[in-house]
């Protein structure tokens, strides 16, 4: 059979296939408005984390940062990927069945079946900006129009992208607070041990000023106590340091062995400082007996002294961290109430519904003439 054949019959039998495509359209037409669930949802778009330019250690210590602040692990190192997986947990999706309380909604047995049908629902997109956007389907019953409140669903479909939102921001300060709480209990420990030290030291100098009366040291060994103290401040703030990372991070990570070697190179000039070098205005071991002892005792108690300071001052900071109650999360654009669907695009599927349909009933009229050309053929034959 031609194509010249095809089309003759498509005209032939053109009435026939208009009626029949015209009625498969009708109630394609028909179910999709009133009868097929209608679909709504909302995007919110989520601004990427601010990135982190503090190279962390001592430098973000002395420019004002938190002990926390070299955990990598923090949010405040986060990333937008990293965003994205939590809006997808199951921790996210908790959080908003019970904040709307949707079981009902959803049809789930209980929150954590609601949770996971929920998650389902929810798109993410990431662009090369880092910019989240997040949208969730929310689909009415059967025969929409007599079961489901459209202005229900519309506003329940901004409400959850909002609320998936808050969500991850919920989510970040947990984290945030947390990952402080666990460096104010380490600096807690470490300021006791401070204190402690820091009492020692100041009776031990208390008691030689007593039995030696005044010593007046140089002016010299002076400067080389400030300057043993700035460094033997810096090598306990890379201990505080690596304490923190320890416990958060792996051992063989380059973050770790990247303060572990700087705690090595800092030991190695305290240990120069002592012992003597002519890099050095003077070493400790050229100091008479008694003017050593001195030096000694006041160099230790300007260390704990000055360690002291700094564990108050970042404990402090770190109580704040773990207590504030502060958004952690910018919103570029809320999720608003949507006026049309999502779906269906009842106009656009009805229209390649009436090609469909005119193209089927089109073949069966072709199929159908084939058949009934061949067995007149067969019969002429014999």
């Amino acid at each position: 059979m031609s194509f010249k054949d095809i089309i003759h019959i498509i005209i032939f039998n053109k009435l026939k296939i208009i009626k029949i495509t015209f009625f498969s359209t009708l109630v394609l037409f028909l179910t999709l408005l009133f009868v097929y669930p209608v679909t709504y949802n909302s995007t919110v778009s989520i601004l990427p984390p601010e990135k982190n330019n503090d190279m962390g250690g001592l430098s973000s210590l002395l420019s004002g940062s938190d002990f926390s602040s070299i955990l990598k692990g923090g949010l405040s190192s986060a990333n937008s990927q990293l965003f994205v997986e939590i809006l997808k947990s199951r921790t996210a999706s908790l959080y908003v069945v019970e904040k709307l309380n949707l079981v009902d909604f959803l049809d789930a047995n209980n929150k954590y079946d609601a949770a996971e049908k929920l998650n389902k629902k929810i798109y993410t997109e990431l662009n090369k900006e880092g910019i989240v956007k997040l949208s969730v389907d929310i689909r009415s019953s059967i025969i929409p129009s007599l079961f489901s409140d459209s202005k229900y669903l519309k506003n329940l479909s901004a409400k959850v992208s909002n609320t998936f939102v808050e969500a991850l921001d919920n989510i970040n300060r947990a984290k945030l607070s947390s990952k402080a709480k666990n460096a104010r209990i380490y600096i807690e420990k470490q300021l006791e041990i401070t204190k402690k030290n820091l009492d020692s030291a100041e009776t031990a100098l208390m008691f030689f000023q007593q039995k030696n009366k005044t010593i007046d040291l140089p002016e010299q060994v002076n400067a080389a106590i400030d300057a043993a103290t700035q460094l033997r401040s810096e090598i306990f703030r890379t201990e505080i340091e690596l304490g923190l990372l320890k416990n958060s991070i792996q051992e063989d990570s380059k973050t770790y062995i990247s303060f572990r070697n700087k705690l090595q190179t800092l030991n190695n000039q305290y240990s120069k400082l002592e012992m003597g070098n002519e890099d050095y205005m003077i070493a400790f071991s050229d100091v008479p007996n008694l003017g050593k002892e001195l030096a000694g005792l006041v160099r230790e108690v300007k260390i704990q002294n000055e360690v002291y300071i700094l564990l108050q001052q970042q404990y402090f900071k770190e109580r704040i961290q773990e207590n504030r109650d502060l958004p952690t999360i910018e919103t570029l654009d809320e999720a608003i109430v949507p006026q049309i669907p999502s779906s269906p695009r009842t106009i656009y599927s009805t229209f390649l519904g009436f090609l469909f349909f005119f193209l089927f009933t089109s073949l069966l009229f072709v199929i159908n003439d084939k058949k009934f050309y061949n067995v007149q053929k067969n019969q002429s034959s014999v």
